[in-house]
């Protein structure tokens, strides 16, 4: 697996237990890309949307408002699951014990 595969990999997952974090498990690109930033994972805003847009594709996420400024999303059942370990998740980290 190349470095930058697994880069994404570990920014999905974070974004996934972020968005666990959150009340109703709701938030914008705009916090998403902070957090990933406090957790040293420097991408950029478009990279944030493009991976948002990705977990959406996949189920993990519902996009709740969509502008060019910003992204609002929820976190599904499904994503939730991923977040917490409970089902590997083809392109996503699977969180550490």
């Amino acid at each position: 697996m190349s470095f930058e595969n697994h880069t994404k990999e570990e920014m999905r997952l974070v974004m996934l237990r972020l968005l666990k974090e959150l009340p109703s498990y709701r938030g914008n690109s705009s916090t998403i890309h902070g957090g990933l930033d406090r957790w040293g994972l420097g991408f950029s805003r478009d990279q944030v949307k493009t991976e948002l847009y990705w977990l959406r594709d996949q189920s993990y996420l519902e996009i709740e408002l969509d502008t060019p400024e910003v992204l609002v999303v929820k976190l599904s059942t499904r994503g939730q699951d991923v977040a917490e370990g409970r089902i590997n998740a083809p392109g996503i980290k699977r969180p550490s014990a």
